[in-house]
């Protein structure tokens, strides 16, 4: 775990900074820009249902229209979540847990050969990097929680 300080050390982050970051308009920004894929997805599968269902379609997900809808429910309702930090745990969670499942199905760098399977596998641990910070949102919001006893 981390290092706890000891009285004579100086801060490891400038207090300026730790200030410029921990408060609620940066933290509602990294929160927009977090989930910011999230809403897009779920709107386009909103307004363009049939190239939503033809998506899972594709994705070989049957039935495709009940997975659009399932999908749908989960980036808007998640992202909310997050956003408005209202339950960011259920919100980061399941975002969490859609975005590890989608990015199984849908970036097999495993089953590419060559320049492909370098992007596939960069697309891949860049969607892992999303998962990663959907625990970190989660921990931030438990922490204000606790400071705050609500």
């Amino acid at each position: 775990m981390g290092r706890r300080r000891a009285s004579g050390d100086a801060p490891s982050t400038p207090h300026r900074v730790a200030r410029a970051l921990d408060n609620r308009p940066t933290l509602f920004v990294a929160r927009v820009c977090l989930t910011l894929p999230f809403w897009a997805g779920g709107l386009v599968k909103l307004f363009d249902w049939d190239a939503g269902v033809s998506e899972m379609a594709n994705l070989g997900l049957h039935p495709a229209w009940a997975f659009n809808l399932a999908t749908l429910v989960t980036e808007l309702g998640g992202a909310a979540l997050v956003l408005f930090n209202c339950m960011v745990w259920l919100g980061a969670g399941a975002l969490g847990v859609f975005t590890v499942l989608a990015t199984l199905l849908g970036q097999r760098f495993w089953e590419s050969i060559g320049p492909d399977r370098t992007m596939e596998l960069n697309r891949f641990l860049e969607h892992a990097t999303i998962g990663a910070a959907f625990i970190l949102i989660t921990v931030i919001a438990a922490r204000d929680e606790r400071r705050t006893g609500t």
